[in-house]
C-alpha cells in the first residue's frame, strides 16, 4: 500500500493554489492549502508535510518570514520548501531565499513538467525518510527485546544454577550419611529425602527437555479420543497431596455427559496439573480452589480459581513468558524457574487452544482458564 504524503500549498490567491492543485493532484498526494502564513503554520501544527510551496509575495507574513518561523520550529524546520514566485529576484534577494531556509525557486507562469518531477522527487525522499525511520524503530525494539532476553536468560541461569546446587548438596549429604551406615530406620529416611531431591532435578530437567522440544518445533502430540473429565480428575489425584499439606479448601464441579476430545491427554493433564499447583503454591495455607469443567458453545473451558496472592496487571500479562517470574511470589515458588506457564501456553497452543488469567490484585486470587476446541482436528495434525 502506498503512503499518501502531504504537500502544503500556501498562496493568497485562490486561483492559485486551484492552479497548483489541478497540477500536483493525485491519489497519493493529500494537498493542503492556506491563503495566509498564518493559515499554513496552524495547518503545520496539525499535518506532516513532505514539502511546502510557498508564494513569495503575500500580504501580512510573505513566503521568506514563514520560511524562517518555519525553521525556528523542531517540527517544521526540516521541512523541505520551493518558494514559487512571480517575477525574477536578484542575486541577493534569492540568497535571502535559500537563507530562509529554500531548497528551490519556481517561475510563474509554471512549467507542469518541472513542478511534477520536482514534486515526485521530494514524495520519494519523504517516503524513503519514513522507510528509514520504520526500520530504525523496528531495530531499537528488536535491540531492546534482545537486551530483555538476555536479561532474562542470565536471571535463568541463576535461578537454575540455585536450583540444581540445592538438591545436588542435599544428594550429596544424603550420600555421606548412608556410607556411615546409619540405623535402618534413618537410612530409610534420608533414602526417601534424597528420592524428593532426585525428583525434583528430573522434574527440572523435564521441563527443560520440552521447552526445548517446542523451541525446535520437535514435540510430538500423542493424540487419542478420551473425556476431558477424567484428564482432569488426574491432575488433581496428582497435585492433591499439596493440597492437602496446605490445609486448602478443594472444590470441582464438572458436567454429568462426557467432554469428548481429541488431544493428548498427557499434555493436557499436565497443563491442567501446572495451574493447580500453582494456585496450591501461591495460596496461603487454608485457603479454597475452586475447579470446574464447562461446556461452551465451541470450546470446554477449565477454570482454577483461587484465593491466593493475586497478580497486578503487568504480572499477569507477562508470566506466560518464557523465564518470567513475579519478584513477590518467589518465597513461595518451591524451585520453579518460571517456565511452567511458558510451557502450558504453548501445549495448548499446539492443541490450537489458549490460556488466560485474571486477577482483581494482589491478595485478591487468580483465574486461571484452559479453552480447548471441541471440534476434532483434521487427519495428519498433532505433529509441530
Amino acid at each position: 500500500m502506498t503512503t499518501v504524503v502531504k504537500f502544503l500549498l500556501v498562496d493568497d490567491l485562490a486561483e492559485n493554489l486551484l492552479s497548483l492543485e489541478a497540477l500536483l493532484r493525485r491519489d497519493d498526494l493529500m494537498l493542503l492549502k492556506a491563503r495566509s502564513g498564518d493559515e499554513a503554520l496552524e495547518l503545520l501544527l496539525q499535518h506532516d508535510v513532505a514539502l511546502a510551496l510557498i508564494d513569495v509575495q503575500m500580504p501580512g507574513l510573505n513566503g521568506f518570514e514563514l520560511a524562517e518561523l518555519m525553521r525556528g520550529n523542531e517540527r517544521t524546520r526540516r521541512v523541505p520548501i520551493i518558494f514559487v514566485t512571480a517575477g525574477s529576484h536578484s542575486a541577493e534577494r534569492r540568497f535571502q531565499g535559500y537563507e530562509a531556509g529554500a531548497v528551490d525557486f519556481i517561475q510563474k507562469p509554471i512549467e507542469p513538467d518541472i513542478l511534477r518531477s520536482k514534486a515526485d522527487i521530494f514524495a520519494e525522499l519523504y517516503r524513503q525518510r519514513q522507510m528509514i525511520a520504520e526500520q530504525r524503530d523496528t531495530l531499537e525494539e528488536q535491540a531492546r527485546a534482545l537486551q530483555l532476553a538476555d536479561k532474562r536468560k542470565n536471571e535463568f541461569i541463576g535461578v537454575l544454577v540455585h536450583e540444581l546446587r540445592n538438591p545436588l548438596a542435599a544428594l550429596n549429604s544424603g550420600m555421606k550419611l548412608l556410607f556411615r551406615r546409619p540405623d535402618p530406620e534413618r537410612a530409610e529416611q534420608i533414602n526417601g529425602l534424597m528420592q524428593d531431591q532426585m525428583d525434583h532435578i528430573i522434574r527440572l530437567v523435564d521441563d527443560l527437555l520440552d521447552i526445548s522440544r517446542i523451541t525446535q518445533g520437535k514435540i510430538t502430540l500423542a493424540k487419542t479420543e478420551f473425556d476431558l473429565k477424567d484428564a482432569v480428575s488426574t491432575a488433581l489425584d496428582m497435585t492433591l497431596q499439596m493440597i492437602e499439606e496446605k490445609q486448602h479448601v478443594l472444590h470441582y464441579s464438572t458436567p454429568e455427559q462426557p467432554c469428548m476430545v481429541f488431544a493428548d491427554k498427557v499434555r493436557l493433564t499436565q497443563c491442567v496439573s501446572n495451574l493447580l499447583n500453582n494456585a496450591a503454591k501461591y495460596t496461603p495455607k487454608g485457603g479454597r480452589i475452586d475447579v470446574s469443567l464447562e461446556i461452551a458453545e465451541e470450546t470446554y473451558r477449565i477454570r482454577v480459581v483461587d484465593n491466593g496472592l493475586g497478580l497486578t496487571p503487568e504480572a499477569a500479562s507477562a508470566i506466560f513468558q518464557m523465564f518470567e517470574q513475579v519478584n513477590e511470589h518467589r518465597d513461595h515458588s518451591h524451585g520453579g524457574l518460571g517456565i511452567g506457564l511458558a510451557l502450558v501456553k504453548q501445549l495448548m497452543e499446539l492443541h490450537g487452544g489458549d490460556v488466560a488469567v485474571w486477577s482483581d490484585g494482589p491478595g485478591r486470587g487468580s483465574i486461571f482458564t484452559l479453552d480447548l476446541p471441541r471440534t476434532a482436528p483434521h487427519a495428519g495434525e498433532g505433529y509441530v
